[in-house]
């Protein structure tokens, strides 16, 4: 059995300890600065306050100040931490790894450089990491259509580990898979890791669908749903997901599979990505609809804007044309210059 130490008490991060659990690895569950609260919970009831369940038995419960006691001993080091806490993960936990440990994260996002290049999240770990450690250790990443609740649930999830190097990838997922964590490997690391934060950015955009229905008026009686803008703008988006794979080099098909369309079906069916979405779509400017959703991690607005940083590059380089990605253009409009809502709904076939 194996000792894994999961930094990140959030939904995800926790939800994950179920499938560990139940295959009798040790597991130590430590918050971040932001999770004092609920590790409190953990500790004097067993109750996680977000998922609302009870943690699995032999789960342990740390406070962050308790991390290197967590850690001593760790096999694999798993990041549960949000988009905008990749770097802080990194330097706490870069000082207590050992050669040979595993990292892999569950953390969705892009970052882009100061040169405008884009870069997944476990290259921004392993470029905090000290260099003593950092060429030590071998990294991986989680991605596919996973919601917390139902992975601790114990629901019939699919999902996909990545890593460069596959035995890594195919030794975590030996210790992840279950009767009901179903889990496919690749060593196109960083096509797994696009697709996991284009989803949020284009979940999103369904969202808009929704809000600029209800802005409307609704549907109506006879048909009560309102799909059709929805659906069209989940075609674009897997067709602008296919295009970003092709540029980056890596494989188009993940934007069919369990990294693409699969994560962003599940995406758009609730969570914050949605709920920002069909505010902007009701007419609510990105400020007004950050002050409604305060204390939410947005991830969509940070993959917005890092995608917008990347394309001068990518125009400048002949990979994209100056009207490509009509969709993903139109969400820089909303996201980054603050325009109104106005989806190029003509131009959804004109891919570069």
């Amino acid at each position: 059995m194996a000792k894994l130490v999961i930094v990140g008490a959030g939904m995800m991060g926790t939800a994950i300890t179920y499938p560990l659990a139940d295959n009798g690895h040790s597991v130590h569950l430590v918050g971040t600065h932001l999770d004092a609260e609920i590790i409190q919970s953990c500790k004097e009831l067993n109750y996680h306050p977000r998922l609302k369940r009870t943690l699995p038995v032999g789960v342990i419960p740390y406070y962050v100040e308790e991390i290197a006691q967590a850690m001593r001993g760790a096999d694999i080091i798993v990041s549960g931490v949000n988009s905008l806490g990749v770097h802080w993960i990194a330097q706490v936990i870069g000082p207590l790894l050992c050669p040979g440990q595993k990292i892999i994260a569950v953390t969705k996002g892009l970052e882009t450089d100061s040169q405008g290049n884009l870069i997944i999240l476990p290259d921004v770990i392993a470029n905090e990491l000290p260099e003593a450690i950092s060429n030590r250790v071998k990294l991986a990443a989680i991605g596919g259509p996973c919601i917390a609740y139902e992975l601790a649930s114990r629901k019939q999830s699919c999902v996909v580990f990545g890593s460069r190097d596959a035995a890594t990838a195919e030794t975590l997922a030996a210790i992840f898979r279950t009767h009901y964590y179903h889990i496919f490997t690749t060593t196109d690391l960083v096509g797994l890791e696009y697709c996991a934060a284009l989803k949020n950015a284009y979940a999103m955009a369904v969202g808009i669908a929704y809000g600029m229905l209800q802005n409307s008026g609704g549907a109506d009686e006879i048909e009560p749903n309102g799909h059709n803008l929805a659906a069209a703008i989940f075609a674009q988006s897997c067709s602008e997901m296919g295009i970003l794979l092709k540029i980056a080099g890596v494989n188009q098909a993940f934007a069919l599979g369990l990294p693409g369309a699969g994560d962003l079906f599940v995406t758009t069916h609730g969570g914050r990505t949605s709920r920002l979405g069909k505010l902007l779509g009701v007419g609510y400017s990105l400020v007004e609809a950050q002050q409604i959703m305060i204390n939410e991690t947005l991830e969509a607005v940070e993959i917005i804007r890092s995608i917008y940083k990347a394309m001068p590059n990518l125009e400048q380089d002949g990979l994209l044309a100056p009207d490509g990605l009509p969709l993903m253009r139109a969400l820089i409009d909303i996201i980054v210059h603050g325009k109104p809502v106005n989806l190029p709904l003509d131009k959804f076939t004109k891919y570069l």
